[in-house]
């Protein structure tokens, strides 16, 4: 993968190898009391002060200093100590800046040395908390104890993945999320609302609501929080860690780490598969090469990756053993009938194409964490035991499948049912540690989404979905979009490189003859495409463009940018994520410059192969009259009296 497209600038979480990025939301700071205020509220709140000081127990001498009237009299600025860490408070704008931890200037950060390794206790029970300071000391120093026993090749697997979580942890605890927090005011006392990375609990949640009064807590929240702070902060600042040195050791040894455990712990990946997947961010996608790089398993490779960069594997638990099982089984499925067209090739670029609509639009920052991982297995699975016919064949033929699904959808009900039925061994039970509602949900969205690949449903999901987009607020249902999503990369060979999409071509009338072949043998009547010796293969592959796969394309593109243009405008002042592009300055006039567009590189790819096809056509009539021509064995005149 290129590094760079899976990379954005905008404050995030991440997903595998994917940024995610966030709305900002900015709170109302019109009614926060100025430095003054504050100060003559808590000189003259001596009842607050009795309760602080009756109270050492909860509080803290920290806490009762930091109220204490004395730092708030006569002075431009304060400095004191909270949870071991030291504040300043400047007046004016309130500011804090956090001056130091908790060590004392005696201390340094030394490496620790082989002595004070070795004695070192792995045990993860007796452990300080994950947002505490001494909790990066002890996940650096556990951090190069695991690097120094896997160069030795001596450390179990249980105690390493411990120990792993409980360094993630420490890092997203010390990772400040600079979108803004909000106090909701309620009766009783003031609440705090506020987010952070991976939801972590902030310091202040240990402080109960009836512990302080409702002006202490709300300045605590708007203070230490960063409410106040970040108000001032330029659009483009990046996020700050607590410490610069704790990021940047941790980050050196998490990537180390990293680097270790992949190579051991999940599936290898060959070094030509590695190669071929740095291009899997491009729209026309080469998986003919990842096939032969693969020896023929393009889905394994590709299915674990994708769901290994979003983040799924982490995310749902999945186990590397238990999903490598579930994929290979799978492409075995695909393998079943031996389909020139729909087969493994096929599940692997219908899944890469879909990764590229998540991905390069941004449509993953509309979908949660579940949402996604349905929606990658759902075009893992879309075409699972494929029989090479259409589902009209199987109801003129009458076949079983046809009969156990009433003709409804034949082959859609049989990939979901199959999948799901492969998913209930506990070998290949990748959903064995959702929840109940997760499952549900999953398995819901799965449904609908390979039920909407069904052709005959064409014409009516893109008629529902202009409907909808034609209204002056549209509100998308998140299941029909990725329904519709999954339905255009399914059908979206004809929109690729030319080179790619004649191969995807000529494999479809392969399979498409071999059914008519069986047709024929049956007796039955030809179905559309199916005749070997009577399809016009460029003219069919012009309307197929012109009538199927450009108007679909044209609703996903609408679709997309009416779903993600409120995204966007909360973050149109933050750097735009890799694959998005806030103006298409060749469709935007002055009327639209401000209206949020996506990258439709299919546009191009269609326009290119539709005027190949034509000259084709044209090509093929030609030579059609010519031989009609001799075939009517047209004699020559004679000039004989």
């Amino acid at each position: 993968m290129d590094r760079k497209a899976a990379e954005s600038s905008v404050p995030g979480r991440m997903c595998g190898q994917v940024r995610r990025g966030y709305r900002d939301r900015t709170p109302d700071l019109s009614s926060a009391p100025t430095f003054e205020e504050l100060r003559n509220r808590f000189d003259t709140s001596a009842t607050m002060k009795r309760e602080m000081a009756a109270n050492p127990a909860t509080h803290g001498s920290a806490i009762r200093q930091a109220v204490s009237g004395k730092i708030f009299k006569k002075c431009k600025s304060a400095t004191f100590q909270i949870d071991g860490a030291t504040y300043t408070i400047e007046q004016g704008a309130l500011t804090i800046v956090r001056r130091s931890s908790s060590r004392s200037k005696g201390e340094t950060c030394s490496t620790p040395t082989d002595e004070q390794l070795d004695q070192l206790d792995l045990d993860t029970e007796h452990l300080p908390a994950v947002d505490t300071p001494d909790a990066c000391d002890k996940a650096a120093l556990r951090l190069r104890y695991l690097l120094r026993q896997l160069n030795r090749g001596e450390i179990p697997a249980e105690t390493l993945q411990k120990n792993l979580q409980y360094a993630a942890k420490v890092l997203e605890a010390v990772y400040i999320d600079e979108t803004k927090p909000a106090v909701a005011r309620q009766q009783s006392a003031p609440t705090l609302v506020y987010r952070r990375l991976a939801d972590e609990d902030d310091e202040l949640s240990e402080v109960q609501p009836d512990a302080v009064p409702p002006e202490v807590r709300e300045w605590l929240a708007s203070t230490f929080t960063r409410q106040l702070a970040t108000a001032k902060r330029k659009s483009d600042e990046k996020p700050k860690f607590r410490s610069v040195a704790h990021a940047i050791r941790a980050g050196i040894f998490v990537d180390r780490i990293y680097r270790r455990v992949t190579s051991t712990a999940l599936m290898q990946f060959p070094q030509d598969v590695v190669r071929v997947l740095k291009t899997l961010d491009e729209w026309s996608f080469d998986v003919f090469a990842l096939h032969e790089a693969s020896v023929g398993a393009p889905v394994k490779y590709l299915g674990y990756e994708l769901l290994n960069r979003y983040g799924m594997i982490h995310k749902f638990k999945v186990q590397s053993t238990i999903l490598e099982n579930f994929l290979s089984r799978i492409e075995e499925g695909y393998c079943k009938f031996h389909n020139p067209y729909h087969n493994n090739l096929h599940a692997a670029d219908v899944a890469q194409t879909v990764h590229y609509m998540l991905c390069q639009t941004g449509l993953m920052n509309w979908l949660s964490d579940l949402e996604i991982f349905a929606t990658l297995v759902a075009a893992i699975v879309h075409d699972f035991e494929h029989t090479g016919t259409t589902n009209n064949f199987h109801v003129m033929s009458g076949s079983d499948t046809a009969l156990l699904y009433n003709d409804r959808a034949v082959l859609e009900n049989h990939h979901i049912s199959a999948a799901f039925r492969l998913m209930r061994d506990e070998e290949c039970n990748i959903l064995q540690n959702l929840s109940r509602d997760e499952f549900r949900e999953f398995r819901t969205l799965v449904i609908d989404m390979v039920l909407a690949t069904d052709m005959s449903f064409h014409f009516q999901q893109l008629k529902n979905m202009r409907s909808l987009l034609s209204l002056a607020e549209p509100a998308v249902d998140k299941s029909k979009a990725v329904s519709l999503v999954l339905h255009c990369c399914d059908i979206s060979h004809p929109a690729k490189r030319w080179d790619l999409h004649h191969r995807w071509t000529m494999s479809l009338l392969d399979e498409f003859f071999l059914q008519g072949d069986k047709e024929r043998e049956l007796g039955l009547p030809f179905s559309p495409l199916c005749d070997r010796n009577n399809t016009l293969v460029a003219e069919s592959q012009i309307g197929f463009i012109e009538f199927i796969v450009e108007p679909s394309m044209g609703v996903c593109a609408d679709m997309l940018e009416c779903i993600l243009g409120p995204l966007h405008s909360n973050t149109k002042n933050s750097s735009s994520t890799s694959g998005q592009e806030p103006i298409n300055e060749e469709n935007a006039g002055a009327e639209g410059s401000n209206k949020f567009k996506i990258r439709k590189p299919w546009v191009a790819c269609l326009s290119d192969n539709k005027k190949i096809w034509k000259e084709q056509a044209a090509k093929d009539a030609e030579a059609r009259a010519k031989l009609e021509e001799e075939s009517n064995g047209v004699q020559p005149v004679s000039t004989e009296e």
